[in-house]
């Protein structure tokens, strides 16, 4: 266990309380931080989970939870968790009286990689399918759940990751209190580069160069500049990449392609993977303006299909992309993000 303290107490003056012991008990300051892998459904497969929370949060006490799922290509915790500023989204949130968890999926970040991914792409089919994945997310919410004696907690994804969010919400009502979809993934009506029916490998390849590119797509060349503020994708990139073990000798971070296969089967075909109807808890849906990956034209969509959840809130945010999470407007979806999960 690791003691951080936040840099970010000014703008924490309005936040709500978190929850303390009695004023004689002595108590931690800042946040407090746990590493743990715990076992998914599939022998020999451990999966990566963290947990923050107040150094002065009660045992036993009644408490928020939240667990955040990362999307298609990086793990969670070089997104979610990653200090810029001096602080990252998750201390924030954590700061604002909750009890954070991430979990990285299988192949992804510090969880186990499956076997396929010791070998060369080509030999195996995709791997870590959105199946695969609920599955995952089921076996570190009910991890969470128990841990913390919570029935119902919070879910926040990010790209593919709403879709896993979305369909546990669906198949798990009572389990959820509130549900976030950051960027959400719908059906996609135009052309897209992983369209084709080529035979899928395993996984992916991606570099530093590649990703800067794909991240930059559709901003305005006028504004490139201004929009990550120095030193931040450095940041994120070196981090992302060494979670990898191969990317020190490769240069490449490796990413499942069970999600590549999905899309074709489902979004590219006019087939939602789950049913947006189904989900009950209150729901918010953000995406930036420039969003390439999932535009927003996709989460007016889906905000129409939420017809029987207990309300519902659609955030646009301006000059952002898909990564707004790492960008000079972040705190702004952070804010948002926070007000519905307070209220």
């Amino acid at each position: 266990m690791r003691l951080t303290v936040l840099a970010l107490l000014a703008l924490l003056m309005t936040t709500s309380p978190v929850t303390h012991a009695r004023d004689d008990a002595p108590c931690e300051p800042g946040v407090v931080t746990e590493d743990r892998m715990i076992p998914s459904d599939t022998a020999g497969i451990s999966l990566f989970v963290r947990n923050k929370r107040s150094g002065c949060m009660q045992e036993g006490a009644p408490r928020k939870v939240l667990l955040y799922v990362h999307g298609a290509t990086y793990p969670s915790e070089t997104a979610f968790d990653l200090p810029l500023d001096g602080t990252s989204w998750m201390d924030f949130i954590a700061f604002h009286g909750w009890d954070v968890w991430l979990v990285d999926l299988r192949g992804y970040g510090r969880s186990t990689r499956p076997k396929e991914m010791a070998a060369p792409a080509k030999d195996h089919g995709p791997i870590v399918t959105t199946d695969v994945a609920v599955r995952d997310v089921e076996t570190a919410a009910q991890f969470v759940r128990k841990h913390t004696g919570t029935d119902r907690i919070a879910l926040l994804g990010w790209s593919w990751g709403t879709t896993i969010m979305g369909a546990y919400a669906a198949k798990h009502p009572d389990r959820v209190s509130k549900l976030v979809l950051y960027a959400p993934v719908w059906l996609r009506t135009g052309a897209s580069a992983l369209a084709g029916s080529d035979p899928l490998p395993a996984y992916r390849t991606v570099t530093k160069d590649a990703a800067k590119q794909r991240w930059l797509k559709g901003v305005p060349e006028d504004k490139v500049a201004a929009l990550i503020p120095p030193g931040w994708f450095e940041a994120w990139a070196d981090a992302t990449w060494a979670t990898d073990p191969e990317s020190e000798k490769s240069g490449l971070l490796r990413a499942p392609n069970g999600v590549v296969q999905d899309i074709r089967a489902y979004w590219l075909s006019d087939k939602p993977y789950y049913d947006p109807a189904k989900i009950t808890a209150p729901t918010l849906i953000t995406v930036a303006e420039w969003d390439q990956d999932t535009p927003p034209t996709m989460a007016v969509t889906l905000f129409g299909k939420l017809t029987n959840a207990a309300s519902k809130r659609l955030v646009m945010i301006g000059e952002g992309t898909h990564t707004i999470i790492m960008e000079r407007n972040r705190p702004q979806l952070m804010r948002e993000v926070q007000v519905f999960l307070d209220e």
